[in-house]
Parts: C-alpha cells; structure tokens; sequence
C-alpha cells in the first residue's frame, strides 16, 4: 500500500523530531528518506558550474557528515531540518570558496546581487565571502530573514516551498526575500568599497 503524502509527512517529521533529540538512528533515517530531495537541492546549486569543486552527491554526504556530530542538531520540526541542510551546505560551500580565494590570492571585492541567476557554485570566492559576512550580520539582526536566503539561495528551494515549510502565504515569502536581498545588496556593496 502507498503511502500518501500527509503521512510522509508525518513520518519525517517524527524522524526529525527523534533525531533533534539525539537519536542518531532516526538521523540516518532521516537522511534515506529525504536523500532524493537533498540531492534536489545540492543539484541546484552545482547544476551552473564549469567547474564544481564537489558533486551533488559528495555535496549531501557532506552535509550529512556536519549534522551528525555529537553535539546534537536540536531539530524541532520538518522545515527546520531543511534550514539546518541549508546552512550546512552553505558553510560547505563557502568554506570551499575560502580555500579556493586563499590558492588564488589577491581577488578584489565588488559587489553582488543575490538574484534568480547568481549561482552559490559559480560566484567569485570573494562574492562568497562577503556574502557570507552579509548574511552572518542580517542573521544576527533578522534571523527569519538569513534562514529564507539559505533556503532560496543556498537550497535552491522556490518561493511556494519555503512557504509551504514555514506554513505561510507566498506573498509573505516574496517580500521577505526582497528585505533580505535589499539589506544583502547594501551590506555587500559597503562591504566592496571598502
């Protein structure tokens, strides 16, 4: 018998529940049953590259690797595991950016702009790295607001889905994004004149 998406649901979010409380069997779990949608999502962000320094799946089994630390991942419900992958895969990513600049040495700021065509794989290591800094500030000031850019930029995931994960209206999603890519843009831009 198929199981219907409700109780898929439902099951993930148990497993998400039971990981968040140290059940490093339900993380596994967990991971096997959301594997095809990690690799979604690390697919979308290596998909433009040239030249990707890792593969989807290198990419979601690093991810794995920096959730399943002892220290515990305190996962509360299904979009809030998808959060915590997000930023995962953004530190992999942009520490692979940092190690990339540091070979090359020398590359000069200048500014972003966090749109539908600008690729976490395929952005400058500097781009990265004052992204990077931008969004560690705004999620000390706004962290509703660093979280929806690493779920739309760094996941890859589409307004409806971030909606659909926090349970609100897509408008809501829609000017979210452009608050943070409002206050990303100026705090890159400062950033490069620098």
């Amino acid at each position: 018998m198929a199981m219907d998406s409700g109780q898929r649901g439902d099951d993930i979010t148990a497993l998400v529940r039971a990981a968040g409380d140290g059940n490093v069997d339900a993380l596994r779990e967990l991971f096997a049953a959301v594997y095809d949608e990690l690799k979604r999502l690390a697919h979308h962000q290596l998909a433009a590259s040239p030249n990707p320094t890792i593969n989807t799946t290198g990419l979601v089994h690093e991810t794995y690797l920096k959730l399943v630390r002892p220290e515990g991942l305190q996962l509360r419900e299904r979009g809030h595991f998808f959060a915590t992958a997000a930023k995962a895969m953004r530190q992999i990513i942009v520490d692979r950016a940092r190690r990339r600049l540091a070979q090359k040495r020398g590359a000069e700021p200048h500014a972003v702009t966090l749109d539908e065509h600008f690729s976490a794989d395929t952005a400058a290591p500097s781009e990265l790295l004052h992204l990077d800094a931008a969004l560690g500030q705004l999620q000390r000031l706004e962290p509703r607001l660093a979280e929806l850019v690493e779920l739309r930029f760094f996941a890859g995931l589409s307004v409806e889905q971030v909606a659909q994960l926090r349970e609100v209206a897509p408008r809501t999603v829609i000017r979210d994004w452009r608050r943070a890519r409002a206050y990303l843009f100026d705090s890159v831009r400062s950033a490069a004149a620098i």
